[in-house]
Formats: C-alpha cells, sequence, structure tokens
C-alpha cells in the first residue's frame, strides 16, 4: 500500500512540474492544479495508511489520525481559491497581451 501511495504521488509530482515549466498559461494552471492534488494526498498519507478504522476512537483500536484529514480540508479549499485566481490571472493576461504564454511574448517574439 505504501508503494502505491509513493508511486502516485511521484507521478503527480513529476507531471505538475512538468506542466509548471511549459510555455502556455492553461497548462501551468493544470500543473499547479496537480501540484495542489500531490500536497492534499500527501498530507492525507500522513495521517497513516489504515483501512476500516475509525477516524476517532477512545482504547486500543487503531485510529486515523484526525489531524491530517482537516488540513487536507483547508487544503482543497485553499488550493480551489489559488486555481481560480490563477485562471483570473492568465485570462487578464490573455486579454490584456493578446497571446497566453508566460513570459507575455508571443511566438514570433
Amino acid at each position: 500500500m505504501e508503494a502505491l501511495a509513493a508511486l502516485t504521488l511521484a507521478v503527480l509530482v513529476t507531471c505538475g512540474v512538468y506542466l509548471v515549466l511549459r510555455a502556455r498559461t492553461f497548462p501551468v494552471v493544470l500543473g499547479l492544479s496537480l501540484l495542489s492534488y500531490a500536497v492534499n494526498l500527501f498530507l492525507f498519507f500522513t495521517g497513516r495508511l489504515v483501512t476500516g478504522a475509525p477516524p476517532l476512537a477512545g482504547g486500543a483500536l487503531p485510529t486515523a489520525d484526525p489531524l491530517p484529514q482537516a488540513l487536507v480540508l483547508t487544503a482543497i479549499v485553499i488550493g480551489f481559491g489559488m486555481t481560480a485566481f490563477v485562471v483570473i490571472l492568465a485570462l487578464r493576461a490573455r486579454g490584456e497581451l493578446g497571446n497566453d504564454h508566460v513570459d507575455g511574448k508571443g511566438d514570433g517574439q
């Protein structure tokens, strides 16, 4: 289970970094979203990979840690706000500059 979790995180981070390094704004937005998902999964996986355990229970039962779950919920909201802001920023740059390159220069410049 841990190997699958690590592989999933590695694929998300690799694809996210690859897309962030592109010259157009839409792949950069997708890359930032993938990196945000990778961070959310990492925070979620820090709460122990226990299947079938209740999040809160007293006694000797193995339980999942509720703090990473709360952090993931907060990170999802922050990630959604960040994605909305970056999309609006990209649309505004496209409108003012006339192209969607990250550096503001067109193909022929």
